[in-house]
């Protein structure tokens, strides 16, 4: 039974934007699949990712966030504080991740515990590789994100 779902979202084709898949494949690595923890590679999947949001007690979000920070800045959030809707769209029919949410928020089955680790990013631009800022800063997301499990378990 899922007690926990970590969720990397992100594009790993816009370099820093796929840092939340990147920090979930370097979780993986350190933890493995621990038992009532499901670590999920979202990508972009947008919409899809809904049901998986809706049938979990506990999810712990690994992302880029663009809160006006230096270029690798480590920032947590949780519940409320988690933005639920953005108005920038690449396109009229792209959805957000952040619409997910709202979304879940509007069917009242947001997860009772609601947690987002993510880093400011300093390059979106087309390519594989993250910037080194960011690169940097995985170790952090990872650590930070196993003190949360370690309080969820």
């Amino acid at each position: 039974m899922t007690t926990a779902v970590v969720l990397g979202i992100g594009n790993i084709l816009n370099r820093d934007e796929g840092v939340g898949v990147r920090a979930v494949e370097s979780l993986r690595e350190q933890i493995g699949e621990p038992d009532g923890i499901d670590l999920i590679d979202g990508g972009v999947l947008g919409l899809e990712l809904l049901p998986i949001v809706e049938s979990t007690p506990r999810l712990l979000i690994l992302d880029a966030v663009d809160a006006g920070r230096e270029p690798g800045t480590v920032i947590e959030l949780a519940g409320e504080d988690i933005p639920q809707y953005t108005k920038v769209k690449m396109s009229q029919h792209q959805v957000t991740f952040q619409e997910v949410l709202a979304l879940a928020g509007m069917r009242d089955s947001l997860p009772p515990e609601l947690r987002l680790i993510g880093v400011q990013p300093a390059d979106l631009s087309i390519g594989i590789e993250m910037s080194s800022e960011v690169a940097a800063a995985v170790p952090e997301i990872v650590r930070r994100a196993t003190t949360v499990l370690a309080t969820w378990t």
